[in-house]
This record gives C-alpha cells, sequence and structure tokens, in this order.
C-alpha cells in the first residue's frame, strides 16, 4: 500500500482570529465613568445626608403655635411615653426624635408629675426646663371652714350651703361603716354604735380646709378624718397611757371632749369642766348637761324647758348615768386636752353667770350650787 503523507508544510498556517477591544473603553474614558459613579454616589450620599438632618431638624423645631393646653404628667409615667402625649396633643412635631434628644441630653429623670400648661411653638429646651422646674399648674381649690363644736349635721348644712355636697348623702356617707384610708382615730369608733344619732360624730376635726375643686363627699370626710390624726400627734407622749389610767377609751374620751367644747366657752375653764364629768361619773351621779338634752331634740332650742330634760334619748343626761353613746360635737384640740389632762377639784356643780362673761360659778355641794344659781340670776336681774 502506498503511504499516503501529507506535508503540512504547504498547508497555510491557521492564523488567530484578532481580539475585539471595542467594549473596553481606553484608558482616559474608563477614568471618567469611575469618576460619575463617585460622583453620584457622593451625592447620593449628600442628598441622603440632607435628608436625614432635614428630616431631624424639622421633627425637632417648634410646633405650630396655637393656644396653651393643660397636659398632665401622671406620677410614674416615663419620659418617653410623655413625649407620645405631647406628640398627640400638637406641643412637639415628632417624638421619636424628641425621646432621642432626651437621651442624647440625658433629660427626663428629673421631671416632675403634675399638670403643665403648655404652648404648641414652644422650643423643646423650655419644656424641658418646665417639667425639671415641676412648673405645674396650681389647681383651683375650694375652701371652707367648719367652727370648734360643731355637729355633723351643722358640718353638712355648710358644705351642702356652699354646694360642695348633697347634705342628705354626705350624712348617709358618714353613718357608714367602714374604713376611711389611712385615718386611724376613727378606727376606735365601736363597732355596735346603733345608739350613736351619727356614727362620724365628734370625729371631723374643726379647722379651715383648702382642697382641690371637685373634691367630693368622701374625699372631704377622708381628709377631716386625717386632720383629727394629726392634731393627735401634738398631744403629749405617751398619752394613750394617761387613757389606760383613767380606764376610758379613746371614743370615750372624744365624748368628754365633746361635752366640753359645748358647755365651756372661756378656754380656762375647760379642764375644770372636764373634771367635774370625771368627779359625777365617779360619783354615780348623772352629768345633766344641757347640750346632751339640745343634742336629743329634733333642733336645739334658745331655752330649755323641764319638759325637755325628760326627752327619751340614750343622749339625755338628765336620764342616763355616765355617756352618751357618742360625741355630741366636733371638738377642739383644746377641749381634746381638757378632757385628757382635766384639773383636779372637788367640785361636782356649775352654772353659767348671767353677766355675758361666759364664765362659770362651781360648787363642791349642791346648797353651794343653789346659792350661785341665786347668784347667777341676781346678777343677770341686775345688768338688766
Amino acid at each position: 500500500m502506498e503511504d499516503i503523507s501529507l506535508d503540512r508544510s504547504d498547508q497555510q498556517p491557521v492564523s488567530e482570529k484578532p481580539v475585539n477591544n471595542n467594549n473596553r473603553p481606553a484608558g482616559p474614558r474608563r477614568g471618567r465613568i469611575t469618576l460619575w459613579v463617585i460622583l453620584t454616589l457622593l451625592g447620593l450620599i449628600i442628598v441622603i445626608t440632607a435628608s436625614i438632618a432635614f428630616y431631624i431638624w424639622n421633627g425637632l423645631r417648634p410646633a405650630s403655635k396655637g393656644e396653651a393646653k393643660q397636659i398632665e404628667l401622671k406620677k410614674g409615667m416615663s419620659p418617653f411615653n410623655f413625649a407620645d402625649t405631647l406628640e398627640e396633643e400638637g406641643i412637639i412635631r415628632n417624638a421619636f426624635l424628641f425621646k432621642y434628644y432626651l437621651r442624647f441630653k440625658d433629660e427626663g429623670p428629673r421631671f416632675q408629675a403634675g399638670v403643665y400648661a403648655l404652648n404648641p411653638g414652644m422650643d423643646k429646651d423650655a419644656i424641658i426646663a418646665a417639667l425639671n422646674a415641676g412648673a405645674i399648674l396650681e389647681k383651683e381649690t375650694i375652701r371652707f371652714t367648719i367652727p370648734e363644736g360643731f355637729t355633723i349635721e351643722q358640718i353638712a348644712d355648710t358644705l351642702s350651703k356652699d354646694g360642695y355636697v348633697d347634705r342628705e348623702a354626705f350624712l348617709k356617707l358618714a353613718d357608714t361603716d367602714r374604713t376611711w384610708g389611712d385615718a386611724e382615730a376613727v378606727r376606735d369608733i365601736p363597732k355596735d354604735s346603733k345608739q350613736m344619732k351619727h356614727r362620724l360624730e365628734g370625729y371631723l376635726f374643726p379647722e379651715t380646709y383648702e382642697m382641690e375643686k371637685g373634691s367630693d363627699a368622701e374625699a372631704i370626710i377622708t381628709r377631716m378624718l386625717g386632720e383629727l390624726d394629726h392634731k393627735l400627734d401634738s398631744l403629749p407622749e405617751n398619752w394613750e397611757e394617761t387613757l389606760a389610767e383613767r380606764k376610758i377609751d379613746f371614743h370615750s374620751l372624744m365624748t368628754i371632749a365633746s361635752l366640753v367644747e359645748r358647755e365651756v366657752v372661756v378656754e380656762k375653764e375647760r379642764p375644770i369642766v372636764a373634771g367635774i364629768i370625771y368627779n359625777r361619773i365617779a360619783e354615780g351621779m348623772p352629768l345633766q348637761i344641757d347640750a346632751t338634752v339640745q343634742y336629743s331634740l329634733p333642733a336645739p332650742k334658745e331655752r330649755l324647758l323641764e319638759e325637755d330634760t325628760q326627752v327619751d334619748s340614750p343622749y339625755n343626761t338628765y336620764r342616763i348615768k355616765g355617756l352618751p353613746p357618742g360625741p355630741i360635737a366636733s371638738p377642739s384640740l383644746k377641749s381634746i386636752e381638757a378632757a385628757l389632762l382635766p384639773e383636779k377639784t372637788d367640785y361636782l356643780y356649775y352654772v353659767t353667770k348671767k353677766d355675758g362673761s361666759h364664765e362659770h360659778l362651781f360648787g363642791r355641794t349642791l346648797k353651794e350650787h343653789n346659792q350661785n344659781i341665786a347668784k347667777s340670776n341676781e346678777t343677770a336681774k341686775q345688768g338688766g
């Protein structure tokens, strides 16, 4: 077989296909594209930064001006939650940014609870300063005075006349057997108090009170009971031990104090009359105190008659021996002190001088008492 050899030398060399470099820009052109990319990115960064800066500036700048609004920062409320309230009320523009501003400035922990008058349009720092300073609104208040020796019905009449309570609702609430917040003295009222005309009689301390406008009957009663606790703190130390020595409880002390309050005008005589009450109880004598008869009647009289002293009432000390079932009025602190620390005498009787001085004549025996009555009547005739 004949060999056939291929002479590759006679063939044309296969030439490589030239590379087409038209898709890749030349050096200067590539640099321009890179520059545009960088400039575009810088522009985007600037736009984004400017947008963020504008957002922050706009969110923290004062809101549109408007009339002042009363806004309450409640006790225990966090500054961040209050920021939401400020935005809702239109005081600030953006609560989210305001919160971060507070954090950045380390503000908020010193904010004081209360009701503030804040204006839309206030600068953020002015708002913060007001909250730190506790520049709260002074609440509208009511003011009333309960004189010493007032009965609970007189108290109800006074408050009702001024429009602060409904008279009957006040009395009904005052007769309810319940606790009154942190008030302590009132807890000494006997549970079995069916004979008492009014449960809280004598425990609503006579004083001038200023309270928040809109305070209801319960708030007023609670405040007055709390005032009694406050006044009792000024009594001599260990005064409870003195009660134990006299073998009386606190309710009896308040009852004696109320009798003194209604019977005595001249302050120096309070301990003397208190001592007479103790003396008569020790002797087993009825107290025969006109003020208890007045309390027993449907309405007080200018002058008691003999028949009035026969009224059937547990408060009528002409018919019962010992103390009535409870106080007959709100005693002053001086009367409470007199009942706690009476003056020790042998007196068993007293009668009012009819010379306008409101003083009394005191007697040890019935004979002395009758003589004092005669002196008083004679003075009245001479004065007439």
